[in-house]
This record gives structure tokens, C-alpha cells and sequence, in this order.
């Protein structure tokens, strides 16, 4: 007796709709616990004023300037490098054992623990360049944690581009770069943008490389300059769980949807982004 076709498809479709449900569902309970918990202690001084009374009372605001000053050092360092070294790998490179090493090592790179990655910018940048603990060492540390994923969505992105493109481009006499430029790089900014979110969304939640390269327990001042310490919000939000007694819950969960909320508006900006340049995709 032959397998129905149809009964297979609906017992597969079942099956992924309970994988599905089984992934989301928890995400929304955590967000909604958050959103509950949390909303009840933003307010424009909680969003605008420096801590008080010990981190009990006041603002988060010198954390959530820190954490933007991060999060755009990250990009200034790992994107340009992050993208270049994608097209070399691409266009460039030849397919050859070194180059696979290479990029074997990158895919690997990406697992690695964050922790490993404050350790290293502890002892590179922060010793042995002597950048100290500040924003720039911590944008450097927090910039080579998210290279390998920015390398690799990026590479995917500029393979899954047609061959057709750039053979047609190269048959009329276009060099090489220029051929990238403007055949290949405009259809690949998609998935570029899609490295480009998930690096965002790493750096801007990580506490462990910030916490040996730029974060400070508390500080009633803005930062000035990229060789000055900064609050952030996941090592404030560590702090003042774990280290700081009789802090209100709802500043707990204030703190967590605020920082919750700057990720999903970076993350939503880049897929506006995203969106408009894939509809100019021809294919």
C-alpha cells in the first residue's frame, strides 16, 4: 500500500506548526512578563535622569547613551571590515585549502563564548594597547565578536547572487571591482543588512565583553570622549539584579524593556532598510 501523498504533507505541516508554536510561544511570555512588570516604571525621568539613592531611584539615561555609543562603535569597526572581507572571500580568494581553513575558522569564530571575547579585549586592547577600560576598547571587543557573523551573512548574501550578473558585466569590459560595485553589491545588501541586525541585536545585548572593557558600576556624568568609561544597560541591569539589594522589581523590568526596546528599534530600522532594497531586486 502506497503512502497518501496528501496524509505525509499534512502530518509534516502538523509538525512544523508545533515546532513553531513551541519557539514562540515562550518568546511572548517573556516579553509579556517584561512588558507587565516593566511598563509601570517608564516615564520621562526614568528615561532622561542619571541613578540615585545608590541605583534605587532616578533615570537609566547615562546607560542607554552608553549603550548606543557601543553599538554604533561596534558597527563603525566590524562593518566595513566585516563586508570587505566577505568580498574578498567571494570574488577574490581562491578555492583552495587555505581559504577553506579560513573560512571554517570563521564559521567557528561565531560560537565561541562572549566571555572568551572579554578576555581577549581585556588583554589586547585593554593591556596590551593600553586603550584602558572605555569605549573603545569595549566597541573593539564587541566589534570582533560579531565579525564572524557579519563575514558570514554577508559571503551568503554576495553567493546567492546570479553568476550571470557578473559574467555579463565582465563580457562588456567592466573591471572587476566595478563589476562588484554595482552588479553584485546592490542585490546582496539584503542579506548584508540581515548580518547587519543579528550583529546589532549581539552587541547591544552582550554583558560579558563590555564587563571587562568598558562598563562602569555607576557614573553620574556622560561620557566625553571614546577613552572614557560608560554605563550600559545589560551591566546595569546585571548590577542592580544581582549586586544592588531592596531595588524595585519594576526597575528590574523597566531597565530589561527599555534595552529590549532600543534593540527592536535598531532591528526594525535595518529591516525597513532591508525591505526597500529587496524590492529592487530583478529576481
Amino acid at each position: 500500500m502506497k503512502p497518501n501523498p496528501y496524509r505525509t504533507e499534512r502530518i509534516a505541516f502538523t509538525l512544523l506548526l508545533i515546532s513553531t508554536v513551541v519557539i514562540i510561544l515562550p518568546v511572548f511570555f517573556i516579553v509579556f512578563i517584561i512588558i507587565q512588570k516593566g511598563f509601570s516604571a517608564i516615564s520621562w525621568e526614568f528615561l532622561t535622569s542619571i541613578p540615585k539613592m545608590g541605583m534605587r531611584e532616578g533615570g537609566i539615561f547615562p546607560a542607554i547613551v552608553g549603550t548606543l555609543y557601543l553599538v554604533l562603535g561596534t558597527l563603525i569597526f566590524a562593518l566595513p571590515l566585516g563586508v570587505f572581507s566577505a568580498i574578498y572571500l567571494t570574488e577574490y580568494a581562491q578555492d583552495n585549502l587555505l581559504t577553506r581553513l579560513i573560512k571554517l575558522a570563521i564559521i567557528n569564530l561565531a560560537g565561541v563564548p562572549s566571555v572568551v571575547y572579554g578576555l581577549f579585549g581585556l588583554g589586547i586592547f585593554v593591556i596590551f594597547l593600553k586603550l584602558g577600560a572605555s569605549i573603545l576598547a569595549g566597541s573593539l571587543t564587541l566589534g570582533v565578536m560579531v565579525l564572524p557573523i557579519i563575514i558570514t551573512t554577508s559571503k551568503e548574501a554576495l553567493d546567492s547572487v546570479p553568476k550571470s550578473f557578473r559574467e555579463v558585466s565582465l563580457s562588456l569590459g567592466v573591471s572587476k571591482w566595478q563589476t562588484i560595485r554595482y552588479s553584485v553589491l546592490p542585490h546582496a545588501l539584503p542579506g548584508i543588512l540581515t548580518g547587519i541586525i543579528l550583529a546589532i541585536s549581539r552587541a547591544a545585548g552582550e554583558t560579558a565583553p563590555i564587563l571587562f572593557t568598558v562598563a562602569a558600576f555607576y557614573l553620574p556624568k556622560l561620557p566625553h570622549s571614546v577613552f572614557d568609561q560608560a554605563m550600559a544597560l545589560p551591566y546595569h541591569l546585571y548590577v542592580i539584579s544581582t549586586q544592588v539589594p531592596n531595588v524595585e522589581v519594576k526597575i528590574r523590568y523597566g531597565t530589561a524593556l527599555v534595552l529590549m526596546m532600543i534593540v527592536l528599534s535598531l532591528n526594525l530600522a535595518a529591516i525597513i532598510l532591508r525591505s526597500q532594497f529587496r524590492k529592487r531586486k530583478k529576481w
